[in-house]
């Protein structure tokens, strides 16, 4: 059956002015986040809570997000650019070899998590209306709904690509993974490095030696929709919303158990399986889903929620 199998070599983003473009994975972010804020102001006015708190929290949970999830990109997959392209830790774009705008690339899901929660601790400290467990339990929702838009924009980008597939029904063959743009331009002798990888997928000699591989991506973002779904359903239709710390542990159980089983299909983004039967993206999931389930069944509030 090869239906299901297809090759992939999208364009990737707009050009706009010069080297900036504007890339489809920058704008997967941008509907997270806007999906995520209307999410939360629907919570918070069912809840009656002020709306005016919303807007500062959008404001913390976006910065946090995207500096948690660049340093943890940086401290568990490349430390290599702390020494290598310092800058572009901070910024979007590489100054390796001269400016390049490359918009934010490099970013991990765990870091990120650890960067909201601490983004919500310091919220909480100035806007102190209801408790960090509180707020947890309710912002998980719609960070759940934004992890599927990310992935979305992962697959678009041909990162995070899964193993070869094989034989099995469902591949993908990533060209702009396979070929990157340098060596497009090298072997096709086309400047426009879109129109040298399209001259690629124009070329059956040259697809030949592109594997068809799992797509990841897609995996993973179809589970976090059901992620969100029973996210949602434990929140709008059962008493689990008033039990504290409950929706958030069932979000990190859940969330990064789907992370975990997804692993093995995924290409390593770290060489480090001839060492550990479990790559680094699994043995940063194992603590989250524990920490999960103990919110879940053994954490008891010390004061009454307010």
């Amino acid at each position: 059956m090869y239906a299901l199998k297809f090759d992939w070599n999208p364009i990737t983003g707009i050009d706009i002015v010069g080297n900036f473009k504007l890339h489809f994975y920058s704008l997967m972010w941008v509907i997270a986040f806007i999906l995520g804020w209307y999410i939360m102001k629907r919570i918070y006015t069912k809840e009656k809570v002020k709306l005016e708190y919303l807007d500062p929290m959008f404001i913390y949970v976006v910065l946090s997000t995207m500096l948690g999830a660049r340093l943890g990109h940086v401290l568990f997959y490349q430390s290599e650019l702390i020494k290598q392209d310092f800058f572009s830790i901070f910024l979007p774009f590489s100054f390796k070899d001269g400016i390049e705008f490359t918009g934010f690339q490099g970013l991990a899901s765990h870091g990120a998590a650890i960067g909201i929660i601490i983004g919500m601790y310091l919220y909480r400290k100035k806007y102190n209306y209801k408790s960090l467990l509180w707020i947890l339990d309710r912002l998980v929702i719609p960070v759940a709904s934004g992890a599927v838009f990310v992935r979305i924009g992962n697959f678009i980008n041909s990162e995070i690509i899964g193993k070869a597939s094989g034989d099995f029904p469902l591949g993908v063959r990533f060209i702009q993974d396979y070929y990157n743009k340098y060596e497009a331009v090298r072997i096709t002798g086309i400047k426009d490095v879109q129109a040298a990888y399209a001259a690629i997928a124009n070329n059956t000699g040259l697809l030949e030696a592109v594997p068809y591989r799992h797509p990841a991506q897609l995996y993973e973002s179809f589970c976090y929709i059901f992620v969100f779904l029973i996210l949602w359903y434990f929140y709008s239709k059962t008493p689990k919303r008033d039990q504290t710390g409950f929706i958030f542990g069932l979000f990190l159980a859940l969330l990064w158990t789907v992370r975990f089983f997804v692993e093995f299909v995924k290409e390593a983004q770290v060489d480090d399986r001839a060492t550990w039967a479990l790559n680094t993206g699994q043995w940063l999931s194992i603590p989250f889903v524990i920490l999960g389930l103990y919110f879940m069944f053994k954490y008891k509030p010390k004061t009454p929620v307010r």
